[in-house]
């Protein structure tokens, strides 16, 4: 069985020039009437921006590009879908205005965005995707922990009949079947959120580091959301980790994710997500420089909240040499933010930023200049 194969929509790196025109059908694959104006929208600096960065984030990009078009008259965003690493790079370069990644700046980044700045560079989460673990067992609801989720992805449960899962599932009929584990054969900013989540909650049954490349050892490749997705929508047996909306549209199970405070279990949805990012706490809670503290999220201590969610950050200059580009990249920022506009993200897998939340992104988009 080999699942490796040309992945499209988020698994490849396109060009995607989005704005006012993004209604047509050629946008990121996001809906096309996705869009809100903010009324009362302050629209100022340059007219065209231009930004880069992961392809997590690109639906939601159509949705900001779009409302943004319809908001401030004239003025466009250019996103370049091409990867999390490529974005952080253009960035520094100063070949974009912003870059959007799935992993903060790290240490060397920072100083290298210094001095594009002129000033630090600041990480703002404005795009929140859950991660779905998603399985092909036909009509049997499962509910795994974070440690049994390890022992899986490692290659330790080999069989959905297993002690430790019938454990965690007492009266569900579990089939005596192999498990057969579907990886990003593509290097991922979401296999590096999940493993974060088994280092986290997974504990010594995995063992492992986390990192854009999956390290479990076992299963299948697949390029990309839709290669994951589509995998194990053909294939009985197996299970994976992707986005929540590309598990949606294959009408795949989706595991009930065991945590300290839900011993029964969190189903994804909306509200569990949105809970999660509401408990969120950051590195440092002093700065402008929003960089969340995905551990809080991983071994959740409130109950109702889904841990494996993962954050988008959208990097930024604190203080843009050019004015101009200042004032533009908190119009358009402003805009996607605003509540209207989240509300719109629901139907493409994200999660709104909760009130609490967006109040500090306000804060932190406001100090820009």
């Amino acid at each position: 069985m080999d699942f490796k194969r040309t992945g499209a929509l988020l698994g490849l790196a396109t060009i995607t020039t989005i704005g006012l025109a993004a209604c047509s059908d050629n946008n990121a694959g996001g809906d096309d009437t996705a869009a809100q104006a903010v009324s009362g929208a302050e629209c100022g600096g340059k007219e065209s921006l231009n930004a880069s960065g992961a392809s997590s984030q690109n639906n939601a990009m159509t949705i900001f590009a779009n409302s943004y078009a319809m908001s401030c008259d004239g003025h466009t965003l250019d996103y370049n879908s091409n990867g999390s690493g490529a974005g952080v790079k253009e960035f520094i370069g100063g070949q974009t205005d912003f870059g959007g990644s799935d992993s903060p700046l790290k240490d060397a980044e920072y100083a290298e965005a210094e001095v594009r700045c002129e000033s630090p560079a600041w990480n703002l989460p404005a795009v929140f995707g859950p991660i779905a673990i998603a399985y092909n067992l036909d009509g049997v609801e499962v509910a795994l922990s974070g440690e049994t989720l390890a022992s899986i992805f490692k290659g330790d449960i080999t069989n959905w009949n297993a002690p430790e899962i019938a454990a965690e599932n007492e009266g569900v009929e579990l089939p005596d079947q192999e498990i057969t584990v579907i990886f990003r054969s593509d290097e991922s900013g979401t296999t590096d959120n999940f493993q974060k989540y088994l280092e986290a909650a997974g504990g010594d049954a995995w063992g492992l580091e986390a990192g854009k490349t999956f390290n479990g050892g076992v299963g299948e490749g697949a390029k990309g959301n839709e290669g994951v997705s589509a995998a194990v929508a053909q294939t009985p047996g197996t299970i994976t980790y992707t986005e929540w909306s590309y598990a949606k549209s294959q009408n795949l199970g989706m595991v009930k994710v065991i945590t300290p405070a839900d011993e029964a279990g969190v189903e994804l949805n909306a509200e569990t997500a949105g809970t999660t990012i509401d408990s969120a706490k950051l590195k440092n809670s002093d700065s402008h420089d929003l960089v969340i503290d995905t551990s809080s999220f991983y071994v959740p201590e409130t109950a109702g909240a889904y841990p494996v969610i993962m954050p988008t950050y959208e990097i930024v200059c604190s203080k843009y040499p050019d004015a101009e580009t200042a004032e533009a990249v908190k119009s358009f920022l402003n805009v996607a933010v605003a509540e209207d506009v989240q509300g719109e993200l629901e139907a493409e897998g994200y999660i709104p930023v909760p009130d609490a939340f967006r109040g500090k992104l306000l804060d932190a988009i406001d100090a820009i200049s």
